[in-house]
């Protein structure tokens, strides 16, 4: 089975918490337990990772803590796996020329490939806005727009 590490997964949910802030918000690593219900150490230890990777910036300070480095809609599925996970191949012929010794014999090579372009592109499609959802959800703002004629009757 194809699955993330638990560490990617909290890294994941931490990034979520913060495309659902005001782009620019900064949220310390008690904070971001607290609101997400992971452990403190996981958290601080996930949120420097998440800088190293540039998808956060870290804030020295009094007021310190951390932001998004980009807005949501600019952060793919696929930048967020690679900062955690490190280059994405489904298989070791995916990963490019040269790292399978099976590569030209292999009849099973030109189909994988195919699957991995494929997962490849949806990661790629999917950003953190979407994976977050909307952030007028967790900030309290109401829908303004007015009902429809059918949510009217």
């Amino acid at each position: 089975m194809l699955r993330i590490s638990k560490l990617t997964d909290y890294g994941i949910v931490l990034l979520a918490r913060f495309a659902r802030e005001v782009q620019g918000t900064t949220l310390t690593a008690r904070e971001m337990a607290e609101s997400t219900a992971l452990p403190h150490p996981v958290v601080s230890k996930m949120l420097k990772t998440l800088a190293t990777a540039k998808l956060l910036h870290s804030h020295r300070g009094a007021k310190g803590g951390y932001s998004l480095a980009r807005e949501p809609e600019r952060v793919t599925v696929a930048d967020i796996l690679q900062a955690l996970e490190g280059p994405l191949a489904l298989m070791e012929c995916s990963a490019g020329p040269g790292h399978c010794e099976q590569e030209s014999s292999c009849g099973v090579r030109e189909p994988w490939q195919r699957i991995h372009r494929t997962v490849q592109a949806a990661l790629q499609g999917m950003t953190l806005a979407e994976l977050a959802g909307p952030r007028s959800a967790l900030l309290g703002i109401e829908n303004t727009r007015a009902p429809s004629p059918a949510a009217r009757s």
